[in-house]
């Protein structure tokens, strides 16, 4: 059972597709299915809207996300009243969304549902806490590329990535991607000393040497600015925000790169291309995370809706080079 054991050792995971149409619902049917086999009580949200018949941007038909009975489930006031299978109110949310009022429920008979959950991350972190108050074993939090921060440490403990031919026509290009996004997830977390004294730190950037010296300068765009010169003797900085690629380019253009070590929150706040990252760590240069986030498996889909399709055996070989979590095509299980 590829994968599975894995998923149970988490209280909360999430599945992300690096693109659309690359097999995450057959996923999340896949994970949904094998788990109440296993009597295990799942939850189940959505950042934005997840679960439609027919792709909204493509127009390509899409599986449908179908719950298990006993499954609980949270989504709009607005689509909770189109399921078309028996369920039990829990919970409704004071809070509303575009969509109106969040209902939790529990279903009492299987069915398909259409998933519009909490509209951002600090909201999704309260409805994972609280779903599991109330009961259920595991919360999986559907997601995309588009609504990364879903994967962030900060909001679930784990990740199943998707990917597959949507992602381009071209095998290698779908494995440089994939990889990329493999590499944020794998960047090294600081010692649990440095993130103590980090991670409660307001938004700002911060200098940290012999203590911590919040810098003067409102973003990282005005880095350059600085009149000290923190390239000269080894230092480390903290940014709180996002991490772009001209600032990678940036620090990447000076003489004495190695002498730093940039540290962000989580692997989503690191906004870089492959190309500009790569050349970054070429010269040696340093980024590290407070919270690492745990990739559990990564999914392969090889058929594209354009009608092209990779060969799945090379594809998942290509991948396993250097993934060293389970790799695998789900329709081939």
């Amino acid at each position: 059972m590829p994968f599975i054991e894995s998923v149970k050792k988490y209280k909360s995971i999430s599945t992300i597709g690096l693109e659309k149409n690359v097999g995450k619902t057959e996923t999340l049917n896949y994970i949904l299915k094998k788990l109440s086999k296993e009597n295990y009580t799942v939850a189940l949200t959505s950042i934005g809207i997840d679960g439609e018949v027919v792709d909204q941007v493509t127009t390509t038909s899409k599986p449908e996300i179908y719950l298990p009975k006993g499954a609980l489930f949270i989504t709009s006031e607005k689509h909770y009243k189109m399921k078309k299978f028996q369920a039990e109110v829990v919970n409704v949310s004071e809070r509303t969304t575009a969509l109106g009022r969040l209902v939790t429920s529990r279903a009492l008979t299987p069915g398909y549902i259409l998933l519009s959950g909490p509209s951002n991350g600090t909201w999704v972190k309260e409805v994972i806490d609280d779903t599991l108050e109330k009961g259920a074993d595991i919360i999986i939090v559907d997601g995309a590329l588009s609504r990364l921060s879903v994967g962030s440490p900060i909001i679930t403990e784990g990740i199943v990535l998707s990917t597959g031919a949507s992602v381009s026509i071209n095998m290698n290009e779908v494995v440089k991607k994939t990889r990329h996004v493999i590499d944020l997830l794998n960047l090294s977390n600081v010692n649990l000393e440095e993130k103590n004294k980090l991670e409660n730190l307001s938004d700002g950037i911060y200098l940290i040497n012999d203590g911590i010296e919040k810098l003067p300068i409102k973003s990282i765009l005005h880095f350059t600015n600085l009149k000290e010169n923190i390239f000269q003797h080894k230092s480390k900085v903290y940014i709180t925000g996002v991490v772009t690629e001209r600032f990678i380019d940036y620090i990447t253009r000076q003489e004495n790169i190695e002498n730093i070590e940039i540290i962000v929150k989580d692997f989503t706040k690191v906004f870089v291309g492959p190309e500009i990252l790569r050349k970054f760590f070429r010269k040696n240069g340093k980024l590290k995370v407070l919270t690492k986030t745990e990739l559990i498996a990564v999914t392969v889909n090889p058929t594209s809706p354009a009608g092209y399709i990779l060969n799945s055996s090379e594809l998942i070989q290509k991948l396993k080079e250097f993934i060293d979590v389970p790799v695998v095509n789900l329709r081939e299980v």
